[in-house]
C-alpha cells in the first residue's frame, strides 16, 4: 500500500533540503510528529537511526537506507509483520522546488495496518506537506 503528497515550494532546492533531511527540527513545524530523537548526531547519512513519536501512533525506529545528499532520503521502519519506508524527494521546477513524501507499507499485516491507519497517514502526509512548505519559504 503506498500514500503520496507532493507540495511545490517556493524556495530553491538547498532550502527544501535543508528543512527536509534535518529530521530532528520537525516537530518545529508539524503537528504530526512529537520528537526525534537521532541515535548519533550529525547530517544524515545511510545507517542513520532515528526514533520519532507520533500523535495516535506506535513509537517507531527508522533507518536511512538511501541518500543523495540534496535530492532524497528513504528510511525503513519494522515491527513484527509490517516494515514501512518512507521516502522525501526534491526536486527544482520553473515554478519552484517540489518537495514529495511517500510511505509504503509491505508485509502480512500491511493490509490491516493500512485500514487501521490509512486515514490518519494521508491526513499527517497532508499537514506534513502544509507545515514543510510554510517553514521552507519563511526566511
Amino acid at each position: 500500500m503506498r500514500f503520496e503528497s507532493a507540495v511545490t515550494i517556493a524556495a530553491g532546492p538547498e532550502r527544501v533540503w535543508e528543512v527536509f533531511s534535518d529530521v530532528e527540527r520537525w516537530p518545529e513545524w508539524t503537528e504530526t510528529v512529537t520528537s526525534v530523537a537521532l541515535a548519533e548526531p550529525g547530517p544524515l547519512k545511510v545507517g542513520s537511526r532515528a526514533k520519532i513519536k507520533q500523535p495516535k501512533l506506535l513509537t517507531a525506529v527508522w533507518e536511512v537506507t538511501e541518500l543523495v545528499e540534496g535530492e532524497y532520503f528513504v528510511w525503513v521502519s519494522r515491527s513484527p509483520g509490517i516494515r514501512v519506508t518512507g521516502g522525501h524527494w526534491v526536486e527544482a521546477t520553473p515554478d519552484g522546488t517540489v518537495a514529495r513524501s511517500t510511505i509504503d507499507q509491505e508485509g502480512p499485516l500491511s493490509p490491516l495496518i493500512a485500514r487501521l491507519t490509512g486515514k490518519l497517514t494521508t491526513r499527517y502526509l497532508a499537514l506534513e506537506a502544509q507545515g514543510f512548505k510554510a517553514r521552507s519559504e519563511r526566511a
